[in-house]
């Protein structure tokens, strides 16, 4: 197992545990002393933990308020050396000047996080946790479409959203995908956001997906967008490559971030 994987794992029993021991991991993940203090090294500098004497607790504000947290913002922790990295490379793209729309979203989050920096940027977006964090760029006109809140991912859906993005005419339209497949292309776990979705991508120039590799050969409810419908495509080389070719021959710039090498070399 490697790095990003065990410590999407350990981070999942902080969660439900509250605290974890050394020892137990060592024991659970089979690995090293060693492997397991730089997992918690790197959890305590993600803000997640505090180390104490044989093992780590989680954060007590994360405990006091972890029920009551949106799964986006959960989902944070999921993955997210990959999704930091994928937003990176994402926000790469811009160069200032522009207007951004972006999707409500975990992995979108990481690309707002990453154009805090970018000048005379103006935003627009359906995700309060996104909107909150393009806030962070004092150059930056953030503007935040209405509708019907979604509790569980932040968004807001709806016709009113639908309407208000059809005034837009994006430079980029960043949206993230609950799956992707052969079959449907890209997909969302709820009708709503598809439906948005759809309309961030008739506002955008360049239309750009970021996802991690859990979103791959997945399905969710419904298709919101073709390949043929999709410029760019940012993930990681923990993808399958011969999954990364097949898109690529479909007309999709696939963009790749070199995480799988980083995240193998920590557990040497």
């Amino acid at each position: 197992m490697i790095a990003i994987h065990r410590r999407t794992k350990i981070k999942e029993l902080l969660f439900q545990e509250r605290s974890v021991k050394v020892a137990d991991l060592v024991k659970e993940f089979s690995v090293s002393e060693e492997t397991i203090r730089r997992d918690l090294n790197q959890l305590e500098q993600d803000g997640i933990i505090q180390k104490n004497y044989g093992g780590a607790i989680l954060l007590e504000e994360l405990q006091t308020t972890s029920q009551q947290i949106p799964p986006v913002e959960q989902r944070k922790f999921q993955y997210y050396e990959e999704k930091d990295a994928i937003g990176k490379m994402a926000a790469s793209l811009v160069v200032g000047q522009e207007i951004v729309i972006l999707d409500s979203g975990s992995t979108t989050w990481c690309v707002a996080r990453h154009l805090r920096h970018v000048s005379n940027l103006m935003v627009v977006t359906n995700g309060l946790n996104v909107a909150e964090e393009s806030s962070q760029n004092e150059e930056a006109s953030v503007f935040v479409i209405g509708g019907k809140l979604i509790k569980k991912s932040m968004s807001l859906v709806g016709p009113q959203a639908e309407l208000e993005l059809q005034k837009y005419n994006a430079d980029f339209s960043f949206l993230g995908a609950s799956g992707i497949s052969k079959r449907k292309g890209f997909t969302s776990s709820d009708l709503y956001e598809a439906e948005v979705k759809r309309a961030m991508i008739a506002a955008g120039q360049k239309i750009v997906i970021v996802a991690d590799h859990s979103k791959f050969e997945r399905q969710g409810l419904i298709s919101f967008s073709s390949f043929q419908d999709v410029d760019i495509l940012v993930t990681s080389d923990l993808v399958e490559q011969s999954l990364l070719d097949e898109i690529s021959q479909l007309g999709v710039e696939v963009m790749v971030c070199p995480v799988k090498h980083l995240l193998q070399h920590e557990d040497e």
